[in-house]
């Protein structure tokens, strides 16, 4: 009897502790294989007629230069897919920083700021050794630049929101307020990427690198800030400081 109160102890400790570490570290080893299969799929030209198909699924057959559906979608589009722009993502990261400095959070402000950023380093470098040319099938609807694998907008989306979806998940103690602020971080993510391939700035496959690589930077900055906190090197995401 003894013995299986302490197995249910142990179980108990590792659902409250570490459950959460082993199933990101392997969320962070599935994401980087699946960004590498990808990668070499698309390096070697196995992804060209489904990204083909899927592109020109979004557009007037009898005029490609017009995505489907009446202007005022492809206004939205332009929209939802500045969410994802440098623009956008930069003026709240600022917001979201100011706050946390406020409220007495200054080394977490930084992490977070430190985690955003070197993700974009990150996206940049990925991009020049990919150099994948961006799609000549059919007419941009917005402006680009840089090269098309992965996609900058996608993959910067889904750092910036998921991680600070968490953030926000993590300060709430009630379940649904987690699942609430997790869903709007993945529905920003998801938005965004469909509406690159939309108006006709990347590849369908671009979009899904973008997120795959996203999602496993910001599940990394997850793991980092966990182990920060640990040590007490950042502050808990619950913690208040008065000043």
């Amino acid at each position: 009897m003894a013995r299986l109160n302490i197995i249910r102890t142990a179980l108990n400790w590792l659902g409250r502790h570490e459950l959460g570490f082993l199933l990101a570290i392997a969320g962070v080893v599935a994401g980087l294989w699946c960004f590498a299969a990808l990668a070499d799929e698309v390096m070697e030209g196995g992804t060209k007629a489904i990204d083909r198909r899927i592109l020109l699924s979004m557009r007037n057959p009898s005029n490609l230069a017009d995505p489907i559906g009446p202007p005022v979608v492809e206004e939205a589009a332009r929209d939802v897919t500045a969410l994802g722009g440098l623009t956008v993502l930069g003026f709240l990261i600022l917001v979201v920083s100011g706050y946390l400095i406020l409220a007495g959070k200054t080394r977490m402000a930084g992490f977070v700021l430190g985690s955003i950023v070197t993700g974009l380093i990150a996206s940049t470098v990925l991009k020049d050794i990919f150099n994948r040319p961006r799609p000549e099938l059919v007419p941009h609807a917005v402006f680009a630049m840089n090269s098309s694998f992965p996609s900058g907008h996608s993959m910067l989306s889904a750092i910036t929101y998921l991680t600070l979806g968490a953030l926000l998940a993590r300060s709430e103690p009630r379940k649904r307020i987690k699942a609430y602020w997790m869903l709007i971080a993945v529905i920003l993510t998801v938005a965004v990427g469909i509406t690159r391939v939309y108006l006709g700035v990347h590849w369908p496959t671009d979009v899904v690198a973008g997120w795959t690589a996203g999602a496993v930077w910001a599940l990394l900055s997850w793991l980092v800030a966990r182990w920060l906190q640990r040590r007490q090197a950042i502050e808990r995401d619950n913690e208040t400081i008065e000043t």
